[in-house]
């Protein structure tokens, strides 16, 4: 993608050795919405405590780059760094907070893989992100019940891509169906214009 800046950096450690930093996107469900409000500045200084580094948010809705001392392994250590944050950000701000950790490299490629015009005039363009890829995959059985002249959507790798036209909206039959309550607790959407202004972030 024209303009995406590199994402590791690199921190000086007490051994006099030099380690890899690694970039994360934290991507939170359902703030500054429904009465919960969360200021910016607030989000960041919890990821501050929790001892993360480079943190910065990115628009209201919920977006916070930081930076860790080394990548995660595996899926374990993935899963344990969302419920740290997740008791963080519930401890500090009172509400069941929940969200989508997604590598900043992975995010990347998740972008540069979008399937459809991305600066389609008249369209949105979206990509879903879900901790319950079955529900994606549940949710992209739709496809084919789907006006194409109104919307379409393609599953993609850990994701699900969506671009719908504006005057339609969120009267679109796809809209209608991931806004069902089973979906609610394990999927969050960004519009691609957001997950391009995360990428252009630089840490530090």
């Amino acid at each position: 993608m024209p303009g995406a800046r590199v994402w590791l950096g690199f921190r000086h450690d007490s051994d006099n050795r030099w380690s890899t930093m690694t970039r994360y996107v934290a991507l939170l469900r359902g703030i500054n919405v429904n009465g919960i409000t969360i200021a910016m500045a607030d989000l960041a200084d919890v990821f501050y405590g929790l001892g993360y580094t480079d943190v910065k948010t990115v628009l209201a809705s919920g977006n916070v780059l930081f930076s860790i001392d080394s990548p995660l392994v595996d899926k374990a250590d993935a899963a344990a760094l969302k419920v740290r944050i997740e008791a963080a950000l519930t401890a500090r701000f009172e509400y069941e907070a929940w969200i989508v950790l997604v590598d900043a490299e992975s995010l990347d490629r998740i972008v540069r893989a979008y399937p459809f015009t991305a600066d389609h005039d008249g369209w949105h363009s979206y990509v879903m992100f879900s901790s319950d890829p079955g529900h994606l995959s549940e949710l992209a059985g739709h496809a084919k019940e789907l006006e194409p002249s109104d919307e379409r959507i393609e599953l993609g790798h850990g994701v699900l891509y969506w671009e719908v036209r504006k005057a339609v909206g969120i009267k679109s039959a796809f809209s209608k169906k991931s806004a069902k309550l089973k979906y609610r607790d394990t999927t969050t959407t960004r519009n691609l214009n957001t997950l391009h202004k995360l990428l252009e972030v630089t840490p530090g």
